[in-house]
């Protein structure tokens, strides 16, 4: 007997035993109660995420515009000047 044969039979036989569990009468509810949940948090979640980051480019901006770090350091020394033309 090939696997998906001997599947087939094991689920048809479970299909056609007598001794079925009850299902809970309000099982729809309890699931669409559950599911609303779920994407009550996750849109929490998404909207915590949106707003941090953007928070976070926000505060970049202004330490990006106060600091600049592209810039150069300033020199504190200067280099000597005798021996720069070979005098």
């Amino acid at each position: 007997m090939r696997s998906t044969d001997r599947k087939r039979a094991e689920v048809l036989r479970m299909m056609l035993d007598a001794a079925r569990p009850d299902v809970p009468a309000d099982i729809a509810r309890r699931a669409a109660h559950r599911g609303a949940r779920l994407l009550r948090r996750r849109r929490a979640a998404r909207r915590a995420f949106w707003t941090l980051l953007i928070v976070a480019l926000v505060v970049f901006g202004v330490w990006a515009s106060t600091a600049h770090p592209w810039s150069l350091p300033p020199t504190e020394t200067t280099p000597p000047l005798e021996d720069w033309y070979g005098w």
